[in-house]
């Protein structure tokens, strides 16, 4: 028998034959290359650079999705290209940029805090991939953790420079450990990706998006700290009044 007729033609990959979507593939190239340029900027000590790079990451992340789904452009190779995206912007652009601000100094136990940051980052969005499409989150999402870690390094070096006392690094490394676990833990969150961009809206919503930002402009990175801690947190809270005030079961 001839060796040819033992050998099988490779699959055609039929999906990249036919090539990608530009303009949401674009912009999720612009959210990765953003998380890049954040983890060159940490490294290179320009610590506050690197957190507006993560921030302008998580605005172009927020856009992708929906420019695909408003324009029909969606495919598997997009999610799967975004989810990729998202680890080196929203896992590893943070806990580098955590690691190089305060978590260094505390030898092996702030190396071994930023990779549980970025480990549970994985975590998150692995779950996420493979969750069913819902209208609340299970676990913090990685782009509002990595933008709450982002804008209080922001914050910090906007008002005081970007040196932090050694007493602060252990509270960092707290806060920086609960908001990883958080990501990875049952907490229900809204999602804010099921608003529906075509659909009418009350009136009243299109005034609190207005000034919500005119606010932001005002003070850029302490108005999006003070975002993110409030859904942050509004995760556990709401948790905790639904133990405290259960609703009564329909009889």
């Amino acid at each position: 028998m001839a060796v040819e007729d033992n050998v099988r033609p490779l699959p055609k990959r039929e999906g990249l034959r036919r090539g990608i979507y530009l303009l949401p593939n674009l912009i999720t190239t612009g959210a990765l290359f953003a998380g890049f340029y954040s983890i060159i900027a940490a490294m290179s000590g320009d610590l506050e650079l690197a957190a507006i790079a993560i921030v302008i990451a998580g605005f172009l992340d927020s856009l992708d999705g929906r420019i695909a789904r408003l324009t029909n452009t969606q495919s598997e190779f997009g999610v799967q290209y975004d989810s990729l995206s998202d680890l080196v912007a929203f896992g590893v652009a943070p806990a580098v940029l955590m690691f190089s601000w305060i978590l260094s100094d505390l030898g092996k136990v702030g190396w071994l805090v930023a990779f549980l940051y970025m480990a549970c980052a994985a975590l998150r969005l692995a779950r996420f991939n493979t969750a069913p499409d819902a209208k609340v989150f299970y676990g913090l999402a990685s782009p509002a953790a990595a933008g709450t870690m982002a804008t209080t390094v922001w914050t910090w070096s906007d008002n005081m420079g970007q040196a932090v006392g050694l007493e602060l690094a252990v509270p960092l490394a707290i806060v920086t450990s609960l908001i990883a676990l958080l990501m990875v833990s049952n907490v229900r969150y809204y999602s804010p990706k099921h608003i529906d961009l075509n659909g009418r809206v009350p009136f009243f919503y299109m005034f609190v998006i207005v000034v919500l930002f005119g606010v932001v402009t005002v003070y850029p990175p302490g108005m999006l700290l003070l975002i993110g801690i409030v859904y942050t947190v509004s995760g556990p809270l709401t948790l905790l009044i639904r133990r405290k005030y259960p609703q009564p079961s329909p009889s």
